[in-house]
């Protein structure tokens, strides 16, 4: 997929699940398939994007797009099955603050922050919400960001989130490919996700942590990304699971854009029995890197919730 292009696929075939609880790998799995539609078309003549650059997949009832270089596809999934509706606008990117009407978090539940000054970001599929700072840019609980193995035609997904917020979403931007469109790499981002066919917490913190660090930054060198030892945390809520952070050094800088990445994850168990996790994964080693001490504050304010409608 390629900016501007729509998805030439059309709609995602029945009895697909949702992409964001697909499986880890863990203990020895493989990435487990895309189960959305196929959001890639034919790379134009010359060389492709440049390697690392995450996608963002709105699940909406509209056409795939690609918004700031993320890729942005749009499905309706749910209860098994799926359907697409006609081709739509592309939803806006980019905008550092938007009037209540145009926030596409407003309203969610009239959750209320436990920062003051914050904003909540709520994962309804999940009963899960957080708090970011004012800054960050909330997408909308539908909206679906993952990192898939460059050089797989089918996109399947490494690990994936839900329900995100971004910091600087034109946090940089480049032409690499030299095909005329500047793409476009935000500086952070964090949201949450359900972790189907794990084994436990400390599997899950281990495993999600490393794979945003190396399909974010630092692929095809897994070699580049440590992972730290396994904790125990708990939120201010008093919800309680494992935590692990890994970091990437040394990544080859091959294009504008590129460089070493961190990422945190926290995983737990939740209320209804399932293995879930907020994530966290950044540009790190660069001035505007979010301090350890800011991931750990919205890691903080981590939540269960019931959503209206359950």
């Amino acid at each position: 997929m390629w900016p501007g292009e729509q998805s030439p696929t059309g709609g995602p075939n029945p009895g697909q699940t949702d992409p964001y609880r697909q499986p880890g790998p863990y203990a020895g799995q493989q990435p487990a398939p895309w189960n959305a539609p196929t959001v890639t078309a034919p790379p134009p003549a010359g060389d492709g994007p440049g390697p690392r650059r995450t996608k963002a997949v709105a699940i909406v009832a509209a056409a795939a797009v690609v918004v700031a270089a993320a890729v942005t596809g749009a499905v309706l999934l749910g209860g098994g099955e799926a359907d697409l509706a006609e081709p739509g606008p592309a939803p806006a990117s980019g905008s550092p603050s938007a009037s209540p009407a145009d926030d596409p978090r407003n309203g969610d539940d009239d959750l209320k922050p436990t920062v003051d000054g914050w904003n909540v970001v709520a994962n309804p599929g999940l009963g899960i919400a957080f708090d970011v700072p004012a800054a960050w840019t909330r997408q909308s609980p539908d909206w679906v960001t993952y990192v898939a193995e460059d050089d797989d035609p089918e996109e399947k997904p490494l690990v994936a989130m839900k329900a995100p917020a971004v910091l600087e979403e034109r946090w940089c931007g480049s032409d690499d490919d030299r095909d005329g469109s500047v793409d476009h790499t935000p500086l952070a981002s964090v949201g949450t996700r359900g972790n189907d066919g794990a084994r436990n917490t400390e599997e899950i913190a281990r495993s999600d942590s490393a794979q945003w660090v190396y399909g974010a930054y630092a692929q095809p060198a897994r070699e580049k990304v440590s992972t730290g030892p396994v904790t125990s945390f708990t939120t201010a809520s008093g919800v309680t699971g494992s935590l692990a952070t890994s970091r990437s050094s040394g990544v080859e800088k091959k294009g504008t854009c590129d460089g070493d990445g961190k990422a945190t994850t926290f995983a737990f168990e939740s209320a209804d029995g399932d293995l879930v996790s907020w994530s966290f994964f950044g540009a790190a080693g660069v001035d505007d890197e979010v301090p350890e001490a800011t991931v750990r504050k919205i890691l903080g304010t981590v939540r269960e919730y019931a959503p209206a409608d359950s």
